[in-house]
């Protein structure tokens, strides 16, 4: 009975022990769903309505931009330096369009713009193209010396990296001529990689200038800049050395001042080369106008006095020949002067046998008289050339292959000048030939050293003398060609030369080739070394008294034919 009384008890105490965890699950299962649902509910809920968005501060390019919306020097200034710092790809286009004045801004819309070289608008900070003609108050961002000099400086510091070479050597120099601090660690970085001894050359000597002109670096790095810029040498490192800042250490002035006694002394030797250069450069153009005289003066004894007006219709030939290529065939241009050479060459000698056959042939061993004429002659050629194309100068121009200029040390030499001189030489040379080799060019050397022998031998010395006035005539128009490259293309050309072709051929001995040659270089030479001292106009009259005094001890010139004298 017990027994049974205990597992009754058990089994209250089991149902009861149920109850309880099937109450607790059921009081659960009714708390759940209204949690569920609250849960189940929260990802539903509206979203958060979010505020409008705040701008995000600017950065790189389009904060460095912002200096230019001042309108101030100052801000410009500093905007300049920070475009550079951004090392954006634009940075140079908008240094380039403020140099230009193509730069622009609007205070409305708080942008910068810039023009390309077409005129048409571009977002300076995104480089987009602008919608229509851009903002109606779109003003340029202005600029003054002082900021002219921050350009040229910024602009060589961009173009440091570029990767052609000629565009670093550029950048190298304009940066020496800015000598800003803002560009030393950029050329450090480009020294630091640049290959090209040329170019790295450069790029010391602009760090040197830098160095030199600032207020940071030891008294070490001064002096070792003294000595680059002393190894420069030129007008350009003279500048610099002369024009060193307060406060400079006195070491280094005592440095600068030998360095700027031994490049003066340098100078001094160049400029002597230089005016060596220009004399021989002179001397060319005087032995073209002067070759065709000396054959004519040296064969027919003529006093030719509208042998200048012949240099003169070669030159006008030149600017006939342009304007023809200019209005047919442009692409022709760069062979303009060697289409021109034969056509003066032919039209010169053709004009010059026409007036030997309708002038001169009459009045030979008359000098006075045919002085006369040809010199009435000068000036009815003159006014026919004025009235046919006005008496304004014409312009002719410079093939690309005759532009331009190179040195050699401080010695600078134009390819026109070069060529000029190439192409006398040139001309000599075959005219040297042709007196030798051909059979025209041995009758007239008969007939220069005796005309009556050489009548008497058959040669028709009437024949010579048309042919050698023709020939004569003809080099001097192909002179004419070369002036143009030179000089103004006017009616008045000739009369410039004229008197210097006859002392020429005088000085060096009339009818002589070699006289002809080594009197015009002298007298060049000797012009050009004058001039510095006595000007231009007292530098011809010097050369005319000291010709007059030479020729009063050798009337024959430099380089007399002995064969005259049997004439004589």
């Amino acid at each position: 009975m017990r027994r049974k009384s205990e597992r009754l008890v058990l089994l209250l105490c089991a149902l009861a022990f149920g109850a309880a965890l099937a109450g607790g699950a059921s009081a659960q299962t009714q708390i759940d769903p209204p949690a569920a649902a609250e849960s189940a509910a929260a990802p539903q809920a509206a979203p958060d309505v979010p505020s409008a968005p705040q701008p995000a501060p600017l950065t790189g390019l389009a904060k460095a931009l912002e200096h230019f919306l001042a309108d101030d020097f100052s801000e410009t200034d500093a905007g300049i330096g920070a475009v550079a710092a951004t090392g954006d790809a634009r940075a140079a286009a908008i240094i380039e369009a403020l140099q230009d004045r193509r730069l622009l801004f609007s205070v409305q819309d708080k942008k910068v713009f810039y023009k390309d070289k077409d005129d048409k608008l571009f977002d300076a900070a995104t480089g987009s193209a602008a919608a229509g003609a851009g903002p109606p108050d779109l003003t340029n961002v202005r600029i003054n010396n002082r900021l002219r000099r921050t350009i040229d400086a910024a602009l060589g510091g961009l173009r440091l990296q570029a990767g052609d070479a000629n565009r670093r050597f550029e950048a190298a120099q304009a940066v020496l001529k800015s000598r800003d601090e803002n560009a030393l660690p950029a050329l450090d970085a480009a020294l630091a990689k640049e290959t090209d001894a040329r170019v790295k050359r450069a790029l010391g000597q602009a760090r040197a200038a830098v160095i030199l002109h600032s207020s940071e670096g030891s008294e070490a790095d001064k002096l070792a800049a003294v000595a680059t810029i002393r190894e420069r040498g030129g007008q350009e490192a003279l500048n610099l050395l002369a024009s060193l800042p307060a406060g400079t250490p006195p070491a280094v002035v005592g440095a600068a001042r030998d360095a700027v006694a031994s490049i003066q002394s340098q100078l001094a030797v160049w400029a002597t080369a230089q005016n060596a250069w220009y004399g021989l450069s002179l001397g060319s153009v005087l032995l073209l106008a002067a070759i065709g005289l000396a054959i004519t003066f040296g064969v027919m004894g003529v006093i030719n006095m509208a042998h200048g007006e012949m240099v003169m219709i070669g030159a006008y030939v030149t600017f006939v020949v342009q304007e023809l290529i200019r209005q047919h065939n442009p692409a022709l241009f760069d062979y303009s002067l060697l289409i021109a050479v034969p056509a003066a060459f032919l039209i010169a000698g053709f004009i010059g046998i026409l007036i030997e056959q309708g002038i001169i042939r009459f009045l030979y061993g008359r000098p006075l008289e045919t002085l006369l004429a040809t010199w009435g002659l000068s000036l009815v050629l003159q006014q026919a050339v004025r009235t046919a194309f006005g008496p304004t100068n014409r312009e002719v121009g410079a093939p690309s292959w005759m532009s331009g200029a190179f040195e050699v040390g401080h010695l600078s030499i134009t390819y026109g000048r070069l060529w000029i001189i190439c192409f006398t030489l040139g001309v000599f040379l075959l005219l040297l030939a042709l007196l030798r080799y051909t059979r025209l060019g041995l009758e007239m050397r008969a007939v220069t050293q005796n005309r009556a022998m050489a009548a008497s031998m058959g040669i028709r010395t009437a024949r010579v003398d048309a042919l050698t006035f023709g020939l004569g005539s003809g080099i001097a128009g192909i002179a004419g060609v070369a002036l143009s490259q030179i000089d103004n293309v006017s009616p008045n050309l000739g009369q410039g030369y004229i008197i210097d072709s006859f002392m020429v051929v005088v000085f060096g001995g009339v009818g002589n080739l070699w006289g002809t040659l080594v009197g015009a270089f002298s007298l060049g030479i000797a012009n050009k070394f004058l001039e510095p001292y006595a000007g231009a106009v007292l530098a011809k009259i010097a050369i005319l008294v000291l010709i007059i005094l030479f020729i009063q001890k050798r009337p024959r010139g430099l380089f007399a034919l002995k064969g005259r004298a049997v004439e004589a």
